[in-house]
């Protein structure tokens, strides 16, 4: 018997009850908060690690927090989940779904929902939590439960190291994440090297001359100036970027002028732009920034575009060691629903946490969709149109087979660092 399958025997006959987790997961589900305002998710995580055997510290860069889990000598492994909501209305019909409005600063309304999965993530590893802090027999180490807010909008990780985590919780020897995403419920998918895209955003200002609609001569009209690099930034990816590399450039909004009959004195174009590659990057930036100055002058303008970048994404880059140690146990305990992962295009801030403190990681991709849902869609070759995505009001996770991959994914992958070797 090897140790990888003594992990799988310890993962299906585990002995500990987890029939709490559909109520605390319906509970987060039907009240999810916006990035920065994770007060209540947050408390509730407290109460569920105060029953395990562990320390627990809290408030960390915001509403961040951790449970430390000692059990002995060993490595320390440090898994991490989200737990922020999204500005999105759920259309999904469930009976627990979130019916929650906000309003923004600007005074407009929108739905707040779990669109994203967060809710399964931050459940499955108090799931994982439970075992490890019941089976404590089983392995060795220091384990440590991260739960992060923030990630929606790229500051939640950096958040928490920037207040100090790395004096606060022990130096992890490696660190663990996942994420739910349209797939087949229960497919646990791995891959080395890069896996989830580098990210930014892009604010470009530009600055024209303001005229009345009817006297278009005397005006440097800045809408038409950014139409045109509209038009101009789709040749960077198209001309400028090799067919064997990825780079995907973004308009996600243009907006200029307030009346039908006035010619603006600004505009503004706000670009989404994701990479695998940071010499990739740098290609299409440089590019970017090329083209909107060069446009501004052809069209005469008096004034310099403003261009600022924030929202960072890092390349998630998974380590190949942390690869190879993690999926023998976990094609142990899943058998054909371990299967290889395809990069997607998405981006995480997941990995600030382990660059912050030098170490390898891990990062892997849990599928949610009702297999028959799934199958259909594929035979029909229209999983874009058939199947909801992440961040799509109907997103909804197949709960029984996507929190039991989830939970025991997240154990397993700890347990391939903290099990005694056979």
């Amino acid at each position: 018997m090897t140790a990888y399958t003594a992990i799988s025997q310890l993962l299906d006959n585990h002995g500990v009850d987890l029939s709490w987790q559909q109520g605390l997961y319906e509970h987060l589900h039907a009240n999810p908060e916006l990035s920065l305002e994770e007060e209540q998710t947050a408390e509730r995580i407290a109460e569920k690690l105060s029953e395990f055997t562990c320390q627990v510290v809290r408030n960390i860069g915001g509403h961040g927090l951790v449970g430390i889990f000692s059990n002995g000598p060993g490595p320390t492994v440090l898994f991490r989940a989200d737990f922020d909501g999204l500005p999105v209305t759920e259309t999904s019909g469930a009976p627990y779904a979130s019916t929650k409005v906000v309003t923004r600063v600007d005074g407009s309304t929108t739905g707040v929902m779990h669109a994203c999965g967060h809710d399964m993530h931050t459940t499955s590893l108090l799931g994982a939590c439970a075992i490890l802090d019941a089976r404590r027999d089983a392995w060795s180490g220091t384990f440590i439960a991260l739960f992060q807010p923030a990630e929606e909008i790229s500051a939640g990780a950096e958040n928490m190291v920037n207040a100090g985590l790395a004096t606060k919780i022990p130096t992890p020897d490696v660190c663990l994440g996942q994420h739910v995403i349209p797939g087949p419920a229960g497919h646990v998918m791995t891959m080395p090297g890069p896996t989830l895209a580098a990210c930014d955003t892009i604010t470009v200002t530009l600055f024209g001359r303001s005229a009345h609609g009817s006297m278009p001569h005397n005006s440097i009209d800045p809408t038409y100036l950014a139409s045109l690099i509209v038009v101009r930034l789709q040749g960077i990816v198209a001309r400028e970027v090799s067919p064997f590399d990825f780079a995907v450039v973004s308009v996600g909004t243009l907006s200029s002028g307030n009346t039908n009959n006035t010619i603006p004195a600004e505009a503004t174009l706000v670009l989404n732009c994701r990479f695998y590659s940071e010499a990739v990057r740098d290609k299409v930036y440089a590019a970017i920034e090329r083209v909107v100055r060069a446009e501004a002058a052809a069209s005469g303008c008096e004034k310099d575009p403003v261009i600022e970048w924030s929202c960072h994404g890092e390349l998630t880059d998974n380590d190949h060691t942390a690869f190879e140690t993690v999926r023998p146990v976990f094609d142990e305990v899943f058998g054909e629903d371990s299967v290889n992962a395809t990069p997607w295009t998405a981006s995480e801030d997941f990995s600030n946490i382990p660059r912050h403190f030098g170490c390898p990681y891990l990062f892997w991709m849990v599928g949610v969709t009702p297999r028959a849902q799934w199958d259909a869609a594929v035979a029909q070759d229209r999983v874009a149109q058939l199947i909801p995505g992440n961040h799509m009001g109907d997103f909804l996770p197949d709960y029984e087979p996507s929190m039991r991959a989830c939970t025991l994914a997240a154990t397993a992958g700890v347990l391939a660092y903290l099990a005694p070797k056979a």
